[in-house]
């Protein structure tokens, strides 16, 4: 871990790059993706049976691009039991924290007229699961769950397949989640199946879902032919701590998320030079005992600890860095929260891993990484839906605000804008 002192020229140069660690320029990624969806644009199934084979394999129209029901139901005797017990309990707790954010619209009064928004959602998702170092179905579940919730008619996965065998616990929480159809289509192809349909692909109104570089410069590239959640990075995770908090804790959370692959970022911000040390020790430490070494090697190798004079300070240093995942082991950490303007979700507490989190506690672990949280949300119902603005003018309302729409009309030089109303003063007068 890197450390870095309040104040100095290295801290404020430091927390400007973690700003900024978002944005990436490669001409290299763009390009092959832009090629990607050229082809599977132009040649449909033809294309992802080309590229599912490179990547991944297998040649789909053989197999099958959808997985079948006997498939997935084969798949959910093969799980046990214990599994699909807590896979249903992830499962109704995403549903009831997600239940909240459904929206319903309103309608206003103003003179002689009403004025509102009608809110309703897609008619149909497409949700893409990673695969390939891991089975992902907490990911398909945090996907399809609050498509459902918004009213989406038609849910489809697409989950990568190495050798074309989507895992059996993917398929479990795809049956849970009451997904329309599972696709056994990965990488940047399954975006642009979505994004412009193909013989045997819906084309989607949405697509939400993590997924690699390639994935996520394929929704880049697609947004505007579609609506996206975010462009979402690898996992993040800065932990805010003071003399309270214990080490051992603190270093079993950065480690959670290190884990996750080389890229993860991971920092400590703290006003406690003791902690620090100790922390540093305990992620030695506990490094040893987990099997993912060379990839919690790589990821720690990059991570930071900022030191700060003050928990306010502190407080500051993350606002600054945005963070995916924000752990608060503080004296009073509901306090610190009240500070805490940018982060994707705050853990508050020793005992709230980040864990939790990602798995059982109901909300969503698909959240703005990069620095996205200055201006983004976590994935929810809302991603699912779209609002439309309704206007109804009584005559009289019409013919009372039309000076003041002729008037501003004029000064932007619209004169049929103005006509349009001018239009109607006959019958507005008579």
């Amino acid at each position: 871990m890197r450390w870095v002192k309040s104040e100095t020229a290295a801290f404020r140069k430091t927390l400007a790059e973690t700003g900024m660690r978002g944005y990436k320029d490669s001409a290299k990624v763009a390009g092959v993706v832009a090629e990607v969806l050229a082809r599977v644009r132009k040649d449909g199934d033809g294309a992802l049976a080309e590229y599912t084979l490179r990547f991944d394999g297998f040649d789909p129209r053989k197999k099958g691009f959808a997985v079948s029901r006997k498939e997935i139901d084969a798949a959910w005797k093969r799980v046990p039991g214990s599994f699909l017990a807590s896979l249903s309990l992830a499962a109704e707790r995403i549903e009831s924290f997600h239940r909240h954010q459904r929206q319903s619209g309103f309608t206003a009064e103003i003179p002689g007229a009403v004025v509102g928004q009608r809110v309703t959602p897609v008619s149909r998702a497409g949700v893409y699961v990673p695969g390939g170092k891991a089975a992902y179905p907490s990911t398909l579940l945090m996907n399809a769950i609050p498509a459902r919730l918004a009213g989406v008619r038609e849910v489809y996965a697409a989950c990568a397949a190495p050798g074309g065998r989507v895992p059996d616990v993917v398929l479990a929480a795809a049956r849970i989640a009451r997904v329309s159809e599972v696709y056994r289509i990965g990488g940047a192809q399954a975006i642009a199946a979505f994004a412009f349909g193909t013989e045997s692909i819906p084309k989607v109104d949405v697509v939400a879902g993590p997924g690699n570089a390639y994935v996520t410069e394929a929704k880049r590239q697609v947004y505007g032919v579609v609506g996206i959640d975010m462009l979402a990075g690898p996992s993040e995770l800065v932990v805010l701590a003071d003399d309270s908090a214990k080490a051992a804790y603190v270093a079993a959370d950065l480690l959670s998320q290190a884990e996750h692959d080389e890229d993860a970022f991971v920092a400590l911000v703290t006003d406690s030079e003791y902690l620090s040390g100790k922390v540093e020790a305990e992620l030695k430490k506990q490094a040893k005992r987990l099997p993912r070494r060379e990839i919690l090697a790589a990821s720690l190798s990059r991570s930071l600890g900022f030191l700060v004079r003050s928990l306010s300070d502190g407080v500051d240093a993350v606002n600054a860095i945005a963070p995916e995942h924000l752990s608060i082991m503080v004296e009073n950490p509901w306090a610190a929260l009240e500070g805490i303007r940018n982060a994707g979700t705050a853990f508050l507490g020793p005992f709230s891993p980040v864990a939790v989190g990602d798995y059982i506690a109901g909300i969503n672990h698909i959240l703005p990484t990069g620095g996205a949280a200055r201006f983004s949300s976590p994935l929810g119902v809302a991603n699912f839906l779209k609002r439309t603005n309704v206007v109804s003018y009584k005559v009289r309302a019409l013919a009372s605000d039309a000076p003041h729409v002729v008037r501003l009309a004029g000064k932007e030089g619209l004169a049929a804008h103005a006509q349009a109303v001018l239009a109607r003063r006959t019958e507005g007068e008579a």
